[in-house]
């Protein structure tokens, strides 16, 4: 793009997916632009594709064959006459060779500049830069001098705590901290090794560890035309694995005095690459309100709502506008923040099971609503949630007058969403924003792992006996929500027993005609008995006289119910064949989710031992080990390397040995 020159183009090309193509869509249809979707074969059927002009397939399932396959973006380019493309963020936001691809194709990249992208790629070089531009960085070591003698001489001079961090790429990857260093040859190969893999790049940089630090973002804008302001912070603090789970705007730590500092320096390091449209210069920020430089993101961050909803302002609508080479729409001093905002990430994952993605259909979907709660989603009823992309599948956020208003204000937008069909991470959610930590505005990047690491949020939530007394009154009604009361008689005592499992936990219920009329059961859930009646259109349950208002899918004998954000999946098993024995291994090994097979470690006729790593298997960017749980012999292997499978099925069996006698 020209330094100032107006550009003209009236067709995006969203070169993205899920929640993010979704939110641009939306944006430049309302500015009267044309859009494309681009998709794969597994996103045939989503919501961004519905939601454009036009649609073009890129490839297969795998990113590496669709959303990342530069040739396959530009020529859908041309087929439909775009003369933009909009990356998003994640896949090719921040690939250099693509803007210049954009650039040279004549398409307008709407982005930073290609030499801005490519040194703040590269965290080494970006450090180097900001050093020159006078921000302030942590003490480390950030040489092209890369080898191992010359980093285990930086690290002692750098002593412990020490961080360790590939240069190229993010999410934590390559990222190592090191307080043992007796460590430091060990992490400093497997960062390497693990950064090599990862991004191409074994370059790595060392810095002293900051312990338990807040990370704090500046939103930076800059035009063609000079201009460079910023838009306040947003604290994203609440991480697991380095990935971000709760941001906010502003930060509860950040005073004006600092946050002028703060955004003085962003403004700095975005000058000093002459950065031109959307970025954010990430810190860290110490309990004596010293702060240092991270890194920068040249695009749009996945948490932008929280500075959209206390600016007033629409960043995609600002990146356009850049790109067309209009000036920035507000200066530093006409810039006003209202209010407070916090957003959520929504994940097909199970925090009970060691955050395990998790793959399946989206039966049903209904996003919470109401004063100051937005959510950005690319969710339908009917898409399937499967296993070749990060697991986010929205965003929730609310916006207040204050910070206890958008936090309150969050969780029921939380516990209100509704999701059937895969599991998903609500329940985590909530028990952060009511933990008292985080109430008082206290947490950092220690959180998650010290002050919420024993919370029941990151364990399975068992139902209570009114759980299992809803659930028996719904799986024993007709599809309308009444009662199927054929088998009841009210001149007799007549008892049914269901039995319901959820997980591993099995439950037999019995029920009777209620003695408070038609319609009223009276349900036996152990020593508990429960009153219950469901109301003629299913909309609701009166429980022991309280009216309820939880939600339900019904699938056959399968049921999701949802009481105020407490999601149970359960299944009605009275005619179901007798259970195994408990804790006793079935010998078949299934896959988990949808996923690639990386590698079988058996052949049919092996002799396997009861925790023994019989199949690797890739799902959503992670590697699973699945392992035996029996001793036995393999019977049979199904699948080879390589092969996709879907969850639940069968990869082998083992016939276990014979118990001893």
């Amino acid at each position: 793009m020209s330094a100032s020159a107006p550009t003209s183009f009236d067709k995006i090309l969203i070169a993205n997916r899920g929640e993010i193509a979704c939110r641009v869509i939306r944006t430049a249809r309302d500015m009267g632009y044309r859009t494309v979707a681009v998709f794969s074969d597994a996103d045939r059927d989503a919501l961004h594709v519905q939601l454009a002009d036009e649609a073009v397939c890129i490839g297969e399932a795998t990113a590496s064959q669709s959303y990342l396959n530069m040739a396959a973006i530009l020529d859908a380019a041309q087929r439909t006459g775009a003369n933009a493309v909009h990356p998003g963020y994640g896949f090719m936001s921040e690939n250099a060779e693509f803007a210049r691809a954009c650039e040279a194709a004549g398409i307008v990249f709407i982005g930073p500049p290609v030499d801005a992208i490519h040194l703040m790629g590269s965290k080494r070089l970006s450090k180097i830069a900001m050093q020159d531009a006078g921000v302030p960085c942590i003490p480390g070591y950030e040489g092209e001098e890369q080898s191992d003698e010359r980093l285990l001489n930086e690290a002692q001079r750098i002593g412990l705590p020490l961080m360790i961090k590939a240069s190229a790429g993010g999410g934590g990857r390559g990222m190592r901290v090191v307080t043992d260093a007796s460590e430091i040859p060990e992490q400093l190969r497997s960062a390497r090794s693990e950064a090599k893999n990862a991004f191409g790049s074994d370059e790595l940089i060392l810095e002293r560890a900051v312990m338990r630090p807040r990370h704090v973002e500046i939103q930076v804008f800059g035009d063609t035309h000079g201009n460079v302001i910023h838009l306040g912070e947003r604290d994203c603090s609440v991480q697991r694995r380095h990935q971000k789970v709760v941001e906010e705007a502003p930060s509860p730590a950040v005073d004006p005095a600092l946050r002028a500092r703060m955004g003085e320096a962003a403004v700095q390091a975005a000058r000093a690459c002459q950065y031109v449209g959307a970025g954010t210069v990430e810190f860290l920020l110490d309990d004596q309100g010293d702060f240092f430089f991270l890194e920068m993101n040249t695009r749009l961050q996945v948490e932008h709502p929280v500075t959209e909803l206390i600016t007033g302002q629409d960043l995609v609508a600002w990146q356009i506008r850049v790109a067309r080479g209009e000036a920035l729409p507000l200066t530093q001093e006409q810039l006003q923040l209202t209010g407070h905002a916090m957003e959520v990430r929504l994940y097909a994952e199970d925090p009970a099971a060691g955050f395990l993605p998790q793959t399946g259909p989206v039966l049903a979907w209904q996003p919470a609503c109401g004063e100051g709660v937005r959510i950005d989603h690319g969710l339908r009823a009917g898409y399937r949630v499967g296993s070749h992309y990060d697991p986010m599948l929205a965003k929730i956020i609310a916006w207040g007058d204050t910070r206890e208003d958008a936090r309150r204000r969050l969780i029921r937008a939380v516990e209100d969403t509704r999701l059937f069909g895969v599991t998903d991470n609500r329940r985590f959610l909530a028990a952060i924003l009511r933990h008292p930590v985080f109430a008082a505005g206290d947490a950092t990047t220690a959180f998650i792992g010290a002050d919420f690491a024993d919370d029941a949020g990151m364990h399975a939530l068992a139902p209570q006996s009114h759980h299992w007394a809803m659930a028996a009154a719904i799986l024993s009604s007709q599809p309308t929500g009444e009662q199927n009361i054929q088998h009841w008689r009210n001149s007799g005592p007549h008892t049914q027993h269901l039995v319901l499992q959820q997980g591993d936990t099995r439950q037999t219920v019995s029920l009777t005609a209620g003695a408070a009329g038609k319609g009223t059961l009276d349900i036996t859930v152990g020593d508990q008995q429960h009153s219950v009646r469901l109301d003629a259109h299913g909309h609701s349950i009166e429980v022991d006289g309280v009216l309820r208002q939880p939600a339900w899918y019904q699938d056959g004998q399968q049921l999701w119910l949802d009481d105020a954000g407490h999601v149970f999946s359960i299944s009605d098993e009275t005619h179901a064949p007798p259970a195994t024995t408990a804790g006793a291994g079935t010998g078949q090994i299934r896959a988990p989710m949808d996923g690639a097979v990386l590698e079988v470690r058996c052949t049919e006729g092996d002799r396997v031992s009861k925790g023994q790593v019989m199949v690797l298997l890739e799902a959503m960017k992670i590697e699973h080990s699945l392992k035996s749980d029996v001793d036995g012999v393999v019977a049979s292997v199904t699948v080879r390397n390589g092969d996709q499978v879907k969850g639940k099925q069968i990869l082998l069996s083992i016939t276990p040995d014979a118990p001893e006698a």
